[in-house]
């Protein structure tokens, strides 16, 4: 999966900030941070918004 993102990508995280692990913010990628191609849990990202989260998808470019 990693191998699919890339920073100035538009994806989906759920921010490490949210314990329930309902909410989901939209953003694009400034940095990848999870060193292995695969995570059960998802690709750790830091947004350009400064959010760091797990990639729950990737969304076409509006």
């Amino acid at each position: 999966m990693r191998n699919m993102l890339r920073p100035g990508l538009l994806v989906t995280i759920n921010p490490r900030s949210d314990k329930t692990r309902e909410l989901l913010v939209e953003g694009v990628i400034e940095e990848i941070l999870t060193s292995s191609n695969t995570h059960p849990h998802g690709i750790l990202v830091r947004l350009q918004s400064k959010e760091v989260g797990r990639v729950k998808s990737i969304q076409a470019r509006k």
